[in-house]
């Protein structure tokens, strides 16, 4: 199988691994500890990268306007380390891994599937991911499952950030194409404005970001091609 269709047939690992960052349950652990849904998220998100300086994580975030997160990092490191935020964000994730996916088959597959991936990238450039990389797997199969499909989600998310800087396209005018109604979410007054040039740059780093992919997926075996496919279209399902 190629690599390219291997990626398009596991689109929704960008869903999967974003799935508990809203829920109750992860809005309600985040309060526990003084920590508000959007702060929780940044905290935990990007805790993985240490205690660094608002601006490393917004490099490594992209999209959102500088000052918004300025204003949420600074003030949820002020509550929380930011590494023991990310490993409490991250077992939510679990928890949520573990009650929808109890009674998916192929989880284990779909573990070797992607940790196959995962480990061939070489990681220079790429700071979010091999941070996140960096965490420790779950043992059990669907949190495991859950924590690779975040570190897939991480991969794909930096080396599209990677591309828009290769070809020279602004974040916040590739959040207004790929996202427009999502404005004040992401810390804009006003949508960025685009030109047509900034919608053909964005589909040159749309097709960049997969050429840099093809090499970490083109280790996948036949096998493991159709359990990494399988166990995205399993998970996504139960969580659906």
């Amino acid at each position: 199988m190629e690599p390219a269709d291997i990626m398009r047939a596991t689109e929704d690992i960008a869903h999967i691994g974003s799935a508990f960052y809203f829920i109750p349950e992860t809005v309600e652990v985040g309060k526990a500890h003084g920590l508000g849904g959007f702060r929780f998220y940044f905290l935990g998100r990007g805790g993985v990268l240490g205690d660094v300086d608002a601006d490393v994580v917004r490099s490594a975030f992209g999209y959102f306007q500088p000052g918004l997160v300025r204003k949420l990092w600074d003030s949820s490191v002020a509550v929380m380390a930011p590494r023991d935020g990310a490993r409490l964000y991250l077992s939510c994730a679990y928890d949520l891994g573990r009650r929808k996916f109890a009674d998916v088959s192929g989880l284990d597959a779909f573990v070797d599937a992607s940790t196959t991936v995962i480990q061939s990238v070489e990681g220079a450039s790429l700071p979010l991911f091999v941070a996140m990389r960096a965490e420790p797997v779950p043992t059990d199969a669907p949190a495991a499952a859950m924590h690779q499909a975040i570190v897939l989600r991480e991969l794909r998310g930096s080396v599209h950030l990677l591309a828009h800087t290769a070809v020279g396209l602004n974040t916040s005018r590739a959040h207004s194409i790929r996202r427009p109604n999502d404005t004040a979410f992401f810390g804009y007054e006003v949508a960025p404005d685009f030109a047509d040039a900034d919608r053909e740059l964005w589909d040159r780093a749309e097709s960049l970001t997969d050429e840099i992919l093809t090499p970490a997926y083109a280790t996948l075996s036949e096998d493991q091609a159709h359990a990494l496919i399988d166990g995205t279209s399993a998970m996504h399902a139960a969580l659906s």
